[in-house]
C-alpha cells in the first residue's frame, strides 16, 4: 500500500514540534510526574508518534487522529510533554477541517462526550473541585479544537458555495448575453431581408428586362422602376445603418409598419410586378381595421411583404391574391400566387424569406405553412398562410 506524500507545511510542523518537544525534554520540563513509565526516555515515544501524526494531518486526517489519540493516551502514562499535547490539539483540528464530512460531524460530538465523561468520572472518583479543572483541560485539549475546526470548515464550505453560485450566475449571465446577441442578430437579419429584399428583387428583374428588350418605352419604364426601388432601398439601408450606429441615422426613429400601409405596399408591388404579368388583388375581410396589437400588425405586414417579393421573383403570370381575415382569436394572413414555370427574367432566392416568416409567426405563438396546393379548378398555387394569435385583453387595450 502506497501512502500519500505528506504536505510540505505539515511535515515542517511535525519536525518543528518534535524539535521543540525534544528541547523541553532535554531541560527536564515535564507536564506531570510519578507515572507508571517514569523513565526519562519514555516521554519521547508519544512525542515521536504525535509528530508523525502531525505530518499526516492533511493527507491522512482520519489516520492521524487515531494515531494521535493513542499517542496522547500513552503520554498520560509517562512524565508527559507539553508539545505532545499541543500537537494533539492541532491534529484534532485538522481532522475536522480536512477529514471526510462524516469525520467532521463525528469528532466534535465524540470529544464533547469524552470531556463530559472525564469530568463526571473524576468528580465521582475524587469528589472535589479539582475534577472540574481536569474536565476543563480535557475540553480545551479535545473539544475546543474540534469545535474550532467545525467553524472553519463551515466557513470554507459556505465560501466555496458562494463562489460556485457566483460562477454559475456569471455563466448564466454569459449564456443569456449570447442568446440575446443571437436573437438580436436574427431580428436584424429578418428586418434587413424584409426591408431591402423586395426592392433589390424588383431591381434585378427590371434590369434584366431592360437589358433583354429593345423597346425604348419598355426600357424607360424598367429604368424608372429600378430608380424608384434603388432610392427606396437606399433609404431603408441608411435608416437601418443609423439604428445600428446608435443614433447616427435619423433623429426620429421610423414608425413600425402597420396594416394601414398595406394598400401602399400592394400598389408598389403591383407596379413592380406589371412587366411579369402578375395581377395583385388585396382582399381585407376584417370587419374593423383597428384593435390589433402592434407586434401582430408588424408580423402580418412583413409576411405579406415577403410573400409579394417571392411572387415577384418566382410566380408564373396570373393573379396574386392577398387575403386578411379576422378569426375569433387570431388574424389569418394568406397569400396565393400561380405556381409553375414563368417566362422572362427571374431573381434567385435563398430561402431566408420563408425562414423569417416562420420565425415571426413562432415568436407570436402562431401557426405557419407554405407550399404548393391545388385550388378547386385544378390550378396549382403557391400558398403562404399564417395564423397570428390575438389576445382579447390586448385587443381591448388597443
Amino acid at each position: 500500500m502506497r501512502f500519500p506524500r505528506p504536505h510540505r507545511f505539515d511535515l515542517l510542523m511535525g519536525s518543528l514540534g518534535f524539535a521543540c518537544g525534544l528541547l523541553l525534554w532535554s531541560y527536564g520540563l515535564y507536564t506531570t510526574g510519578d507515572r507508571p513509565f517514569d523513565q526519562r526516555w519514555a516521554a519521547l515515544v508519544p512525542l515521536a508518534v504525535m509528530a508523525a501524526a502531525e505530518a499526516a494531518r492533511r493527507t491522512m486526517p482520519q489516520t492521524a487522529i487515531v494515531v494521535g489519540t493513542l499517542a496522547i493516551v500513552g503520554d498520560q502514562f509517562t512524565n508527559g510533554n507539553l508539545v505532545t499535547v499541543l500537537m494533539f490539539t492541532d491534529v484534532v483540528y485538522a481532522a475536522v477541517v480536512y477529514g471526510r464530512p462524516s469525520t467532521a460531524r463525528r469528532v466534535p460530538y465524540t470529544t464533547g462526550l469524552v470531556t463530559v465523561a472525564v469530568t463526571v468520572g473524576f468528580l465521582a472518583w475524587w469528589q472535589n473541585a479539582i475534577a472540574l479543572l481536569v474536565g476543563v483541560i480535557t475540553g480545551m485539549v479535545s473539544f475546543m479544537p474540534a469545535m474550532t475546526g467545525a467553524v472553519v470548515r463551515n466557513h470554507r464550505e459556505a465560501a466555496d458555495a458562494a463562489r460556485l453560485r457566483a460562477e454559475q450566475t456569471a455563466l448564466l449571465a454569459e449564456m443569456d448575453r449570447a442568446q440575446a446577441v443571437v436573437a438580436e442578430r436574427a431580428r436584424m437579419a429578418r428586418e434587413l431581408h424584409d426591408m431591402v429584399a423586395n426592392h433589390l428583387s424588383a431591381i434585378a428583374i427590371h434590369s434584366t428586362a431592360a437589358l433583354s428588350l429593345g423597346d425604348p418605352d419598355t426600357t424607360r419604364q424598367a429604368l424608372t422602376v429600378i430608380r424608384e426601388n434603388s432610392v427606396a432601398g437606399l433609404a431603408e439601408m441608411r435608416r437601418l445603418i443609423g439604428i445600428l450606429r446608435d443614433g447616427s441615422g435619423d433623429a426620429e426613429p421610423a414608425a413600425a409598419p402597420t396594416l394601414a400601409g398595406l394598400d401602399a405596399l400592394v400598389d408598389q408591388a403591383r407596379t413592380n410586378a406589371r412587366p411579369s404579368g402578375l395581377v395583385l388583388v388585396l382582399e381585407d375581410n376584417r370587419e374593423s381595421a383597428a384593435g390589433l396589437p402592434a407586434p401582430v400588425e408588424l408580423a402580418a405586414y412583413r409576411i405579406v411583404q415577403e410573400s409579394l417579393t417571392n411572387a415577384l421573383k418566382h410566380a408564373a403570370p396570373g393573379e396574386v391574391r392577398v387575403v386578411l381575415a379576422r378569426e375569433p382569436d387570431a388574424l389569418a394572413v394568406e397569400v396565393t400566387s400561380p405556381y409553375g414555370e414563368r417566362p422572362g427574367p427571374t431573381a434567385p432566392g435563398s430561402g431566408a424569406g420563408l425562414v423569417g416568416m416562420r420565425e415571426r409567426t413562432a415568436l407570436l405563438g402562431g401557426a405557419f405553412e407554405a407550399g404548393a396546393v391545388t385550388d378547386g379548378g385544378g390550378r396549382r398555387l403557391w400558398r403562404v398562410r399564417a395564423e397570428l394569435p390575438v389576445d382579447a385583453s390586448d385587443e381591448e387595450r388597443t
